[in-house]
């Protein structure tokens, strides 16, 4: 058992990292694929897309190329150029923000969809109908 390894060698994790990485990579796929089999014997829906940063990891892609193959599933993933992680796209707005506005006290109500832009909502006609959150991006 792992624990009985952890316990008798303390270099036990680090020795094994690898291994044990692709142990969780395996147990979080197999888990995905289990809720998305019973998702869609449950609603019948056939077409599958995944996107995302999650979208780039090969097993699974791989795993989702063989069950849509098998139960003949429609699948749709993008180019790995277009698999994005939304951390680097909050770190851009972020960089943006402190750009235009220098640094702040992190005391702003967050929203989901922040304008780029400082001055979008001040010179979008729609301003005076959406209020102070002004368009979002």
């Amino acid at each position: 058992m792992i624990r009985d390894g952890i316990k008798e060698n303390e270099n036990f994790i680090e020795e094994n990292k690898a291994d044990l990485a692709a142990s969780l990579q395996k147990a979080i796929i197999d888990t995905l694929m289990a809720k998305l089999k019973r998702a869609v014997k449950e609603t019948g829906i056939t077409e599958v897309a995944i996107a995302g940063g999650v979208s780039a990891n090969k097993g699974l892609r791989n795993r989702l190329e063989e069950l849509s193959e098998k139960h003949q599933w429609k699948l749709f993933i993008p180019p790995f150029e277009y698999c994005t992680d939304n951390a680097a796209m909050i770190a851009w707005a972020g960089y943006e923000k402190y750009f235009f506005e220098g640094e702040t006290d992190l005391n702003f109500q967050p929203r989901p969809r922040w304008p780029l832009d400082p001055d979008t909502h001040s010179n979008h006609p729609i301003f005076k109908t959406v209020g102070k959150k002004g368009v979002k991006a």
